[in-house]
């Protein structure tokens, strides 16, 4: 084990668990046919394995993936990579802490933050596992614009952003990690909707609490 506590992994068992995430997020409906995207590295690697782009998503097997570096040069793969690979890219520069990145369109969590409502800490989970989000303007997706955005916003230390039209990013120190904040997100997303659609605002864990949770646990 490493110090943080996860196992290193080899490069195929890091593509079957991208494989894996992106089913489940399908199946979560927080991504569509052909849209959304997972990656994943090793630590302190400077190259990562993307999933492709114009393959079904509930359906991507680990020969599908493609491996690129950081400047996006492909290293391993046929098939041609996400268009959001800059995004991916940008983030594993801004962030060594971050080995997988989700990013996905979940459905409630957008909505909120198109009318201009943020998420609370209404949640033990939306303090443990979100902990930080961000906001990131529109940009297109793909565009050196957007990575620009995205890697500004991810070095600040969140583990979500949420894009202004468009969708979320997860992040974490493993796939198992990101997979928790993306799922987290439209959990909290949700909770809040139903909350406020019933006519009335959900209390939130007092700041006070929140700041002894970070304490205790040296957040």
């Amino acid at each position: 084990m490493s110090e943080e506590g996860f196992e290193l992994i080899s490069d195929e068992e890091l593509k079957e668990e991208v494989c894996r995430v992106m089913k489940a997020l399908y199946q979560r409906s927080l991504i569509s046919a052909l849209g959304g995207n997972v990656s994943a590295r090793a630590p302190d690697a400077k190259e990562f394995w993307i999933t492709p782009s114009g393959v079904f998503k509930g359906a991507v097997e680990t020969d599908d993936l493609v491996k690129l570096d950081l400047e996006g040069n492909l290293i391993e793969g046929f098939l041609r990579p996400s268009i959001e690979w800059p995004l991916h890219a940008a983030i594993y520069k801004n962030r060594p802490d971050v080995n997988a990145v989700v990013h996905a369109h979940n459905p409630f969590t957008l909505g909120l933050a198109l009318s201009g409502i943020g998420l609370k800490p209404i949640s033990v989970e939306a303090v443990m596992v979100l902990r930080k989000v961000e906001i990131v303007p529109f940009a297109f997706p793909g565009t050196d614009k957007l990575a620009e955005l995205v890697g500004k916003a991810a070095s600040t230390g969140a583990r979500a952003l949420i894009l202004q039209n468009h969708g979320i990013v997860a992040m974490g120190a493993n796939l198992l990690e990101a997979e928790a904040v993306a799922e987290t997100l439209e959990e909290v997303a949700i909770a809040q909707y139903v909350s406020m659609s019933l006519g009335k605002e959900p209390p939130t864990i007092p700041e006070k609490d929140i700041e002894l949770y970070m304490k205790l646990y040296k957040m």
